[in-house]
């Protein structure tokens, strides 16, 4: 896969997108999001517009605004606050049956994947606990956290499902669009803050954390929250190991305990 920085005569510049053709349902995945990001630039959300998508025999390909910005080096209050504001923008926004919520409550609780949105992911996360005992147990504690949970119900919001620093375009200290949108569909918007929570366990986002759980809560309840904040958890440990970066792993595990204990705090 790969992404170069075009020029379109006539008009700005643009990024253009492709990736190997894996999956039969590729394109409409793609014409998914592009439906997605329409209907999001219309109530005035920050993610460039899409001026395109297609295939040949052997990619799929989509063509994006370009955005005159870097991605954030790392998380301030400030930013987390308006990622905060940005976020409600997703509120009551659902257009596509894509539903990310149920599929969180699916990894979280172990049930069955063959309907799922990614099985190959759920299939892995699924073999987790045969990584290590360290692996194993906090994996033990997230299925018995879950285990009660009901599932959830039509999912309301419009969902990003990548909102983490990467993507996140800031000049000089503002956010001025939220990129990488290729896996967006429904849910729950707390599903994306549960996301950027992951990326607040340092130095000076205490208090940004804490605003991000109350804000959490307030949105889909302590058994919601503990679903979401599972789902992250697992796919945290699974992307380290299925890419063999075997050292980040015990910080994941550590992170992991500690987002628990945070969570449990506030039950």
């Amino acid at each position: 896969m790969g992404a170069m920085r075009v020029e379109l005569a006539g008009r700005a510049n643009a990024v253009l997108k492709a990736w190997p053709r894996a999956r039969p349902d590729q394109l409409d995945e793609s014409l998914r999001t592009q439906r997605i990001v329409e209907h999001m630039r219309t109530r005035g959300y920050p993610t460039p517009a899409w001026l395109g998508v297609g295939a040949t025999a052997t990619h799929v390909w989509h063509l994006i605004d370009f955005v005159d910005a870097a991605p954030a080096p790392e998380l301030t209050p400030s930013l987390v606050e308006q990622l905060m504001e940005i976020n409600e923008l997703q509120a009551g926004q659902a257009s596509e049956p894509y539903d990310h919520w149920s599929y969180a409550w699916r990894l979280a609780t172990g049930q069955d994947f063959g309907q799922d949105l990614a099985p190959s992911l759920s299939r892995a996360v699924a073999g987790l606990s045969g990584y290590s005992s360290a692996v194993s147990a906090l994996v033990e504690r997230l299925r018995l956290m879950c285990a009660d949970g009901s599932p959830p119900p039509k999912p309301p919001d419009m969902v990003h499902a990548d909102f983490k620093p990467d993507n996140v375009m800031v000049r000089d200290g503002a956010v001025v669009a939220v990129v990488d949108i290729g896996n967006a569909g429904s849910g729950t918007r707390a599903t994306d803050l549960t996301t950027l929570q992951w990326h607040t366990f340092q130095d000076p986002l205490d208090g940004a954390r804490r605003r991000l759980s109350t804000r959490i809560l307030d949105l889909v309840d302590w058994e919601g929250a503990a679903v979401l904040a599972a789902t992250q958890i697992l796919t945290q440990l699974e992307w380290p190991i299925r890419h063999g970066h075997h050292d980040v792993v015990p910080g994941v595990v550590k992170r992991g305990h500690r987002a628990l204990d945070e969570l449990n705090a506030l039950r």
